[in-house]
């Protein structure tokens, strides 16, 4: 990550509503960092000076396990916290984070963000409305690996990783090398989640193109989700 002018930071504090979060006198502690796609921005064990809201671009949260796969956990967009959790229990960070897209961050000290909670209470109702947020989503993510078909849970990650805009839409997350680790996370053997595919691509939803996925149909792959996405 790179540190940007701190006068950005105005713009986004007014373009989310955060002015009730941040006093004036409070704001020039408020920094700007961008990152570039495919940046590991934060690995599992790190320690964090800064508390992240994520206020441009798109991130992943993943986790390695001991046989050396790739579990993705989550996908975040704007606005998002990280640091929330590793400030609250004084730990290290907990998932890795990877940037999607490019993006930026404005980030606040924890050793300023102490002092904020002492003068500015507001601070510490929004720390907890996120925690309960992620407390919830979590929930909402286990009861659909309980609840919902593989169909529903392989649109839902489709709809979660993609980047909509004009065109088509490619998912490089997808690429033949991760399926077995997607049909681990999503509770399916690797030889049925390759026949899902086969049948999504047959009804037109999506195409397999150089080992990627390609979107065919976005209205189709909502209904087959069932409003539910890995968000």
């Amino acid at each position: 990550m790179r540190e940007r002018n701190g006068a950005e930071s105005e713009t986004f504090i007014n373009k989310f509503e955060l002015d009730d979060l941040f006093p004036e006198d409070f704001r020039k502690k408020v920094h700007v960092f961008c990152f570039e796609k495919g940046d590991v921005l934060f690995m599992t064990g790190e320690k964090l000076r800064n508390l992240y809201f994520l206020v441009e671009g798109k991130i992943k949260i993943f986790t390695n396990t001991p046989e050396g796969k790739l579990l993705i956990n989550r996908f975040k967009r704007p606005p998002a916290l990280i640091g929330d959790v590793e400030y609250i229990k004084g730990s290290a960070v907990i998932n890795s984070v990877e940037a999607v897209t490019d993006g930026m961050f404005l980030a606040v000290p924890f050793t300023d963000l102490v002092q904020l909670e002492k003068d500015h209470p507001a601070i510490i109702r929004f720390l907890l409305e996120t925690m309960a947020n992620k407390f919830y989503t979590e929930l909402h993510a286990a009861s659909m690996h309980m609840l919902y078909p593989v169909e529903v849970r392989l649109a839902s990650y489709l709809l979660s990783i993609s980047e909509i805009g004009e065109g088509t839409v490619f998912h490089e997350e997808m690429r033949t090398s991760n399926l077995m680790e997607l049909a681990e996370w999503i509770g399916t053997s690797y030889r049925h989640l390759n026949r899902v595919l086969k049948k999504m691509a047959a009804d037109g939803v999506i195409e397999r193109v150089k080992g990627s996925i390609k979107i065919r149909d976005l209205e189709k792959l909502n209904i087959l989700a069932r409003g539910n996405i890995y968000e």
